[in-house]
């Protein structure tokens, strides 16, 4: 499949490194408005994860300045969509229209309203459109996956997952509220994703926390109010701009055991009462699991069940509630999502 990639920043990067190791890929295209990107030279680029940037080889790929260019190429199958969060929807929404497969990066879109037309647009269009929530995909987090929707350690009693880092400094835009919906939504949209895709929409959400975007300070701490009783927390945010270290964990306790993980030391972990145990996980990288699946559900005409659109838009919506509830300083705000 021919895919062009919009956007040469850290998670444009990412991915590349991705598609390269993705023999059903082949990289047609990539876009920035920065000429040096263009050249490969993408060494500058920084983010929370992995090691600095690298320069790649795009002797034999298109290069555009204007994404538009890239979606009037017949030639390109799909766009793999890493601009600024605010370009996410409109650009996506014009790619659909132009004919392209989307895969997007993580929020879909800054409004659940965005995220519905683009439903809405795939389906009238017949493509595929997946937003890139990858913690579906990631290694440290399947193995709880598995178990928590198998239920192979009975119900789950209470989940918390924590996600925390430095206010960003290597793009102005990410601090801008208007763009990239702040730290809580653009950080913590991973584990929200996580929670609606374990456990679905809550009944009701609960919010503490501040917001403070020019001392580099957006912090929540949110309950998620299920039926079953089962409480969800989800945590974390930006702590001041760059000494932070970035961090991202969770603790699942089940009826018949507990699963934990946390990036900054503690492999995946089951905890029981006759002792603990390693578990085990894929080796593969999860950016290149996710992009893997991608292109196989183009390939196949098949909607992304493991990561559908609709629950994406969900994660969209129920972000923005939580960032609502924070300002009710812990009230229940009902959920009718």
């Amino acid at each position: 499949m021919r895919i062009a990639v919009l956007g040469l920043g850290f998670m444009g990067s990412t991915h590349l490194k991705a598609i390269q190791n993705i023999p059903e890929a082949e990289l047609a295209a990539v876009v920035s408005d920065v000429p040096e990107k263009l050249t490969g030279d993408l060494s500058s680029i920084q983010g929370n994860l992995g090691g600095p940037g690298v320069k790649f080889d795009f002797a034999n790929v298109r290069k555009y300045r204007d994404y538009r260019d890239a979606l009037r190429d017949k030639d390109i199958d799909a766009v793999d969509i890493c601009l600024p969060t605010h370009l996410h929807a409109p650009v996506a929404l014009e790619a659909l229209r132009a004919g392209k497969h989307v895969l997007v990066e993580k929020p879909m879109a800054l409004s659940g309203a965005e995220a519905d037309n683009l439903i809405a647009e795939a389906a009238e269009n017949e493509r595929i459109l997946m937003a890139a929530q990858v913690l579906r995909f990631f290694p440290a987090y399947l193995p709880m996956i598995e178990r928590v929707k198998s239920q192979a350690l009975g119900p789950v009693r209470s989940a918390l997952f924590r996600r925390r880092c430095a206010a960003p400094t290597w793009s102005a835009w990410l601090t801008q509220q208007t763009l990239s919906g702040g730290g809580v939504f653009d950080l913590l949209i991973h584990d929200v994703d996580m929670a609606v895709h374990l456990f679905g929409a809550p009944r009701g959400v609960s919010a503490t926390g501040h917001e403070d975007l020019p001392r580099g300070i957006d912090v929540i701490t949110a309950h998620l109010h299920y039926a079953s009783g089962a409480d969800v927390v989800i945590t974390g945010g930006w702590h001041h701009p760059k000494a932070y270290p970035f961090s991202m964990e969770f603790s699942v306790v089940c009826e018949e055991g507990t699963i934990d993980y946390s990036s900054a030391g503690r492999p995946t972990t089951l905890y029981r009462a006759g002792g603990e145990t390693v578990l085990e996980q894929p080796a593969k990288d999860g950016y290149q699991a996710e992009i893997e699946y991608f292109i196989d559900c183009v390939a196949h005409r098949r909607q992304p069940r493991i990561c559908p659109p609709e629950e994406s838009a969900l994660s969209v919506k129920l972000a923005l509630l939580l960032r609502e509830a924070r300002t009710r300083n812990g009230e229940i705000v009902p959920c009718n999502l």
